[in-house]
Formats: structure tokens, C-alpha cells, sequence
């Protein structure tokens, strides 16, 4: 019976090691599968038509009046009534009496002169009578001699003249200051400030009000050199009259109250210099009648608001307007060719905004522009194609006498050791000769060896170099994506 345990007992315990291997074989979880890749993507293409393009130029500045002025009496007195718009914020129209000062002594004045006027003219017409009575008297005692001023009492009569002719100014200067003792508004506008109230004793240099006129609104516009070329505005030259041009539109808008509201207005003139300080030229737009309700609900332009310019440039023809986000490296677009490979394309931009850039040159007529962002796209790299209404875009067949064309594979995508080799060829011909030669040789031998397990460490590797040295690598590549840093393998 010993003998026999000795013998059952191994053997039980080696059945039940083979039975929970088994167990374990079994049992085991589904191993992942990597996830398939297609390298071929879908994009959509735009046929390029050249078109006209018309150059806004955005600019601020601050809104002021065309004419401001200060209102100063030009005689003394008691100020005894103030109109009732004589106030900060009220309108007035031009000839409006806008205060009125005591008179009093400027009736006086004025009655004085009228006494001095007269008594000056009977003594001139007594001197003029006693002049032709003398001459009539010299002609008949003294016929054919020529008489002495004197005699004929010349000097009386101009002296008689004289008087007249400054008791006239003397009335006029009277009725004038009587007349300024009632202030009026040089033109139509609007009160900004007033300094002086009823019983108040004011003389001349005293500031009474500050106002200023409606007629006009003007913003002074900076702009840079670049936006002042496009700018469709005739230089003003010594001797022109530049009043009879008119400039180009300008659109001003602010925001009030969480609305925006727009005004439309022209660029008057440009400064006579260039700012030292910021080298910006300036010009001037001018809007018609800003406190005027011009339009249903809108607020006037009040002078000292911040507003935002948008004034019409230039026109430029048979440009190409592309979408700024298709601009890669300050330098080039994507294009697709006839047979659907993408392709580089430096051009050469006339203007750019955030949203837009205008091409002038390196493209032409018909080329199809990629409008999908393709993440480390090659030059030679195939496309699936579709236009903007979803219709796909066949490749053009080569003609039969066109030379070979060397172009990557066109793999059909899916995950394993075809899908990997061929990844691993287009990471080597997109670094090219920049790829160190001991990477290249890591990833040629994993490929030609078959064993991928050795691709992780050694595209962490070619992550590092990728990143340090700003090469681009296409999907499937490092980071495995724009920008990411995901698997890839």
C-alpha cells in the first residue's frame, strides 16, 4: 500500500498540473487586434477660377468733431438772461442767441454817437458852403489866378470831413457792440461745455462755453505702410484744390448696450506726414451728420466714441482667394494633380487676413486646391478625391506614350506585417537625407527581419529626433497624427 502512494501521488499531482494548464490555455482572453489603417485619405478639392478681390483695410480711432470752438464775449457787462438750449448736451442752430448781456451802456453809447455824427455834419456842410461861397468870391475878384487853399478854407473842409468820417465809424463801432452784447451761434452745434450763468460779470477773454459743430463727425485712422498702398486715395500735390475728390467708403461701427450699430461715412484726406513715433500714416473719414436720425434705432455718433473702421481698398483682379488655414509654412498650398496625388505649390500672396490669403502668383486656372487639413501630407501622396458637393473626382488616365511615373504604394489598408513595412517605407522617404542613417538602419532591418516588436523603442527614438529637428512625418508615423503623441505601432 506504501508503494502504491508513492507512486499515485506524483502522478495525481502532475494530472492536476496539466489539467489547470489546460485550463489556463482555455480560458485566456481574445488577444487584441491592432486596429487597421488606411494611409489612402479622403479629401475634398476645389477647382481654382481666378476673381476679383476687393482689399478691406481695418483700422480704430476715437470720434471727434470737425470744428470745435470757444465762445468769448467781446464786451463787458452783467450777463442778464441765458437761452434755454444753454446748456451742456443741447443742440442750437446757427444766428440762435445763446445768453445775452446788459446793454444799457452800449444804448448810451450809441445815442452819443448818433449826437457826434450829427454835429460833425452840420459843421461839414456849414465848411462846404463857406468853401463855394469863397471860390464863387475868388473866381469874380481874381478871374484866371489860381487861389490859395487856404482862402478857399480846404483844410477846413477836409478837417470838417475828417470829423464826419469818425463820427461815423464812432456809430458803427456803437451799433456793433450793442449787437454783441447778444451772443449768438456761429453755426449749427451742440453745447459741450459752459462756464457761466445769469448775474454773472464777464469781459472780453473770458471763456463762456465750449462748443462744437454737427454738420461733420471726423476719426483719425492709423494705418500701416502696407494697408496705406492699398488704399484707393489720390495724393494731394501743392496747388490742387483735393476738397472736389471724394474718397474712398469707410464703414465705422461700435457697440452700445451689447448692439452693434454701423455708420457710413468717406476718407476726407490723409495727414500731411508720417507719424516719427509708430511710422503709421493717418487719414481722416468724415461722417454726414452724425446727430441725425438717420436711421430707426440707431444712436448718434457721438464725438469721443471708440469705433472700429472697415475702408474699402483697392481692387485686385484675377487673384485666388484660398482659405488661410490651407497656408502651410508661410509658403505653400496643397494641390491635387491629375492622376489624384498631392502636390506642393509655392505662392506668392498680395494680402492675407485671419480668414483669407490672396494669391497673386504660383497657381493656375483649374488647379484643384486640397481644402482638407491632410496631417504630414507628402509630395506624390495619394488621394481619394470628392468636390465641395460630395461628388468624387476620377484620376485623369496617363496617355500611353507619358513616361513611368515613380509614386508610393497605394496600400489597401489593414493592420500586420504589409501594413507596417509599407508605413515604415514612407517615414523613410519623408525624412529623407536628414534621417540619421543608424535610425534608418534599425528600420530597414525590423522590416527586412519581420520581428516588430522591436518598433516601439525604436519609434520613440525617431519621435525625439522628429520633434528636435521639426520634420514632418506622415500618419502612422510618431504621434500618429497632427500634432499627437498616440500610437502609431
Amino acid at each position: 500500500m506504501k508503494r502504491l502512494l508513492q507512486i499515485l501521488v506524483p502522478v495525481l499531482f502532475l494530472a492536476a498540473g496539466v489539467g489547470i494548464y489546460l485550463w489556463l490555455i482555455h480560458s485566456a482572453p481574445e488577444p487584441r487586434q491592432r486596429p487597421s489603417f488606411n494611409t489612402t485619405p479622403d479629401v475634398v478639392a476645389r477647382k481654382l477660377v481666378p476673381e476679383p478681390y476687393t482689399i478691406t483695410l481695418e483700422s480704430q480711432g476715437t470720434v471727434r468733431a470737425r470744428t470745435t470752438s470757444t465762445l468769448i464775449p467781446e464786451v463787458r457787462g452783467r450777463i442778464m438772461r441765458i437761452a434755454p438750449n444753454f446748456r451742456e448736451g443741447e443742440f442750437f442752430e446757427e444766428g440762435d442767441v445763446l445768453l445775452e448781456i446788459d446793454d444799457s451802456d452800449y444804448q448810451t453809447e450809441l445815442i452819443v454817437a448818433d449826437a457826434a455824427l450829427a454835429q460833425a455834419e452840420l459843421r461839414e456842410f456849414e465848411e462846404l458852403a463857406r468853401y463855394e461861397q469863397a471860390k464863387l468870391d475868388w473866381d469874380r475878384l481874381n478871374p484866371g489866378q489860381e487861389a490859395n487853399p487856404l482862402t478857399l478854407r480846404e483844410p477846413q473842409l477836409r478837417q470838417a470831413r475828417a470829423s464826419t468820417a469818425s463820427a461815423k465809424a464812432r456809430l458803427t463801432t456803437a451799433k456793433r457792440n450793442l449787437e454783441r452784447t447778444k451772443i449768438k451761434a456761429p453755426y449749427a452745434g451742440r453745447i459741450l461745455s459752459k462756464n457761466v450763468d445769469v448775474g454773472q460779470y464777464i469781459s472780453p477773454g473770458n471763456q463762456l462755453a465750449r462748443v462744437y459743430a454737427v454738420d461733420f463727425a471726423e476719426v483719425r485712422l492709423p494705418l500701416t505702410a502696407t494697408q496705406f498702398s492699398f488704399l484707393d486715395l489720390a495724393s494731394a500735390y501743392r496747388g490742387e484744390n483735393s476738397s472736389s475728390r471724394e474718397g474712398p467708403t469707410v464703414i465705422l461701427s461700435s457697440t452700445i448696450g451689447g448692439n452693434t450699430y454701423r455708420w457710413r461715412g468717406r476718407i476726407d484726406r490723409s495727414e500731411g506726414s508720417v507719424d516719427v513715433a509708430t511710422r503709421q500714416f493717418y487719414v481722416v473719414a468724415q461722417v454726414r451728420n452724425p446727430y441725425g436720425l438717420t436711421e430707426a434705432g440707431r444712436p448718434p455718433l457721438k464725438v469721443g466714441s471708440f469705433v472700429q473702421a472697415e475702408i474699402v481698398g483697392k481692387t485686385l483682379e484675377d487673384v485666388y482667394v484660398i482659405p488661410r488655414v490651407l497656408l502651410r509654412e508661410n509658403d505653400y498650398v496643397l494641390l491635387i494633380d491629375s492622376d489624384n496625388y498631392l502636390a506642393r505649390k509655392s505662392v506668392e500672396l498680395a494680402w492675407e487676413t485671419d480668414e483669407v490669403i490672396v494669391v497673386t502668383s504660383g497657381l493656375d486656372p483649374g488647379d484643384k486646391l486640397c481644402l482638407t487639413e491632410v496631417p504630414f501630407a507628402l509630395e506624390g501622396w495619394p488621394v481619394n478625391v470628392t468636390d465641395e458637393t460630395g461628388v468624387e473626382i476620377a484620376a485623369t488616365p496617363p496617355e500611353e506614350d507619358a513616361p513611368a511615373r515613380a509614386r508610393p504604394p497605394r496600400p489597401s489598408g489593414g493592420g500586420g506585417a504589409g501594413g507596417i513595412g509599407d508605413r515604415i517605407d514612407g517615414i523613410i522617404a519623408a525624412a529623407g537625407d536628414k534621417l540619421p542613417e543608424e535610425l534608418k538602419v534599425k528600420l530597414v532591418g525590423i522590416k527586412e527581419s519581420g520581428d516588430f516588436s522591436k518598433m516601439r523603442p525604436v519609434m520613440g527614438e525617431l519621435r525625439e529626433w522628429a520633434e528636435a529637428n521639426g520634420v514632418e512625418l506622415p500618419a502612422g508615423g510618431p504621434g500618429g497624427g497632427r500634432g499627437g503623441r498616440g500610437g502609431g505601432f
